[in-house]
């Protein structure tokens, strides 16, 4: 019997959010996890949060172009991590849309 057992969670990537409750706010993927599992997605999140506030720094630095900037880089990094978790730990549903945006070419 395992010690961590997968439990349910329900996830809004815009939001960053991780719920056990359905009808607690709007979700977008399903998941079954377990604790260390979530520990880990919500690391991403905590990582991109901090990446936004850095990027809303640079934003107001004129000479700084978009596509020079690391920070944003980090972000579209850690935001396909995020996608390959749900999708490793999706429903069908779940793995159906990530597939369906096209990130996961290497996963089917």
């Amino acid at each position: 019997m395992s010690e961590n057992p997968k439990k349910t969670y329900y996830i809004s990537v815009a939001s960053g959010e991780i719920s056990q409750s359905r009808e607690a706010s709007p979700w977008d993927f399903q998941i079954s996890a377990n604790d260390e599992e979530i520990t880990e997605l919500r690391e991403y999140f905590d990582q991109i949060h901090s990446s936004s506030w850095q990027n809303f720094f640079r934003a107001h630095v004129p000479y700084i172009q978009y596509h020079y900037d690391k920070e944003n880089d980090a972000i579209d990094a850690l935001t396909k991590k995020v996608y390959e978790f749900i999708y490793k730990h999706g429903d069908e549903e779940a793995r159906k849309h990530i597939a369906s945006m096209g990130l996961m070419h290497n996963q089917e």
